[in-house]
């Protein structure tokens, strides 16, 4: 199997073309390109064409570390803060009840097994590493694995990293779903249709930009200065998110005009956003998790239950209170994936409304998770 970071970066690269062109044929449209992306990279690595998670190529470490925070914020950049009063309360509402259904959800599954028997004395350590995952994404997840020593942890972590990565790209599929299964066709068409009409162009992320070389190298050094400045503010404010920072310097950028005229930022953000999503596909290492056969059937079952009951609890309130579907939808894939995964699904439903509150809401859960990670974590120890 070839492992050259370069090879494995042109084939990422061309499963996003590959699933691109996809997307505008009759019989793949509907799964639209985050999806098969997802799909395809999983197959691609499972077929041994290219690493998955054991052991994972630096390239895929990369586009954890910078390409996904980079894409956020050349994202940003295109947005509009008058968006978030269309869908910023219902959306941080729900998303808040998801993260409440997370920490029920972990504490119905350490019910359910004899969690020291089949997981070691650091069973509480792993709980508030999966607290930390499904409130806000893997950012938590693997602070709170680092503040245990989880890393030495070694069959334990894999085949915990591998279940959690086939449940988030599984729970991915499931979100793209969701909608339609809420609500009938004729509403799904009807509340996208006044989702595009109430979204100005600011908050609307079209792929289709003429750019030049002037405005990508500004686009680029405001990124990488972004990530650099939040590197940097982490080491002054070390419980400060660095996805936060990041965040917060986009926003503030894109209200001057200067910066959110520059041409390329949407498709340079989008492609990022396939390139992270296609590492997601890649970690759905199916023979890691099978390794240890008795391990990996309680992983499984416990990172479901952790999964459906917070499902279960985010879709019954939102039911109760009559909210959009896409709304519910995106604020699960804010928990359970992250900023970057709540963001490209926003894109996929076709909501630009929605997509400047998938990443608030998917920053907050980078804040909140490893926080909560903690709280569970001693609270079980």
């Amino acid at each position: 199997m070839p492992t050259h970071p370069l090879f494995v970066l042109a084939v990422l690269c061309l499963n996003v073309v590959i699933c691109e062109w996809l997307a505008t044929k009759p019989y793949f449209r509907q799964l639209g390109t985050a999806l098969m992306v997802i799909l395809l990279t999983a197959l691609t690595a499972n077929l041994g064409l290219i690493p998955s998670s054991t052991p994972p190529s630096p390239i895929y470490d990369g586009i954890f570390t910078y390409v996904a925070p980079i894409s956020i914020f050349l994202l940003m950049l295109s947005v509009n803060l008058k968006s978030i009063r269309r869908a910023g309360p219902s959306m941080i509402g729900l998303f808040l009840v998801g993260a409440l259904g997370t920490v029920l959800g972990v504490a119905v599954a350490i019910k359910l097994v004899d969690a020291t028997a089949l997981l070691g004395e650091k069973y509480y350590a792993l709980a508030g590493m999966l607290t930390g995952t499904y409130t806000g994404g893997s950012l938590n997840f693997n602070a709170v694995a680092l503040h245990y020593g989880m890393a030495r942890e070694g069959t334990l972590y894999a085949a915990t990293t591998a279940a959690d990565n086939i449940v988030t790209a599984l729970w991915m599929i499931a979100t793209l779903a969701l909608p339609a299964l809420l609500r009938g066709k004729k509403n799904k068409t009807k509340n996208r249709a006044e989702s595009k009409a109430i979204a100005s162009p600011a908050d609307t992320f079209d792929e289709q930009e003429t750019i030049n070389p002037k405005d990508v190298g500004l686009l680029t050094a405001l990124a990488f200065g972004a990530v650099f400045l939040a590197d940097w503010v982490k080491t002054i404010f070390p419980a400060l998110p660095t996805i936060l920072t990041i965040t917060t310097v986009a926003l503030v950028l894109a209200q001057f005009p200067v910066v959110s005229r520059l041409r390329g930022s949407r498709v340079l953000g989008m492609f990022m956003i396939y390139l992270f999503l296609a590492v997601i596909g890649a970690y759905c290492d199916i023979p890691a998790l099978l390794q240890d056969g008795t391990l990996a059937i309680w992983l499984l079952v416990i990172i479901c239950t952790i999964v459906l009951v917070h499902a279960a609890l985010l879709i019954g309130v939102a039911k109760l209170l009559k909210q959009d579907a896409d709304v519910v939808a995106v604020a699960s894939q804010a928990n359970i994936g992250g900023s970057s995964s709540a963001l490209a699904l926003a894109r996929s439903l076709g909501r630009p409304d929605l997509q400047l509150p998938a990443i608030l809401v998917g920053t907050l859960g980078n804040g909140l998770g490893t926080y909560l990670g903690f709280a569970v974590a001693e609270w079980l120890r």
